[in-house]
């Protein structure tokens, strides 16, 4: 269970890293769009685990792995936009975000030939215990 405290740090970070991350693909001049979907911090505040979700799926690799490459200069920059709210800024894991790219899977099963509705046979059967 997260406490107010966590909440309160994850909903600042998310905000702060979000325009973070879009100063940086302005400067660099990518047409990307990089969203922070979600942050969780630990109890103790020193890690930060954000969920990226990054637009076009095409890119998606190559500006993760830059991302990931540069997570101390976005640290930095992002504990600059913190400093007066968070006395110390939490470790940052990144981990992409895939929910998108399922629901969107979902929605082209339920669209084609897949739609486990329309033709509940291809649904496997389950055994009752």
């Amino acid at each position: 269970m997260e406490t107010n405290r966590q909440k309160k740090v994850a909903k600042l970070i998310q905000k702060d890293l979000a325009d973070v991350l879009r100063e940086d693909a302005q400067r660099g001049l990518l047409s990307v769009i990089i969203s922070v979907t979600k942050v969780k911090v630990t109890p103790d505040l020193n890690e930060a685990k954000a969920y990226l979700s990054i637009f076009p799926n095409e890119k998606k690799e190559e500006i993760f792995e830059g991302i990931k490459l540069n997570a101390h200069q976005i640290k930095h920059n992002l504990s600059q936009k913190t400093k007066h709210q968070i006395r110390k800024m939490p470790g940052l894991t990144f981990y992409i975000d895939d929910s998108l790219d399922y629901i969107e899977e979902i929605d082209e099963a339920l669209k084609g030939d897949e739609n486990p509705i329309e033709h509940p046979e291809i649904l496997s059967k389950k055994r009752k215990k």
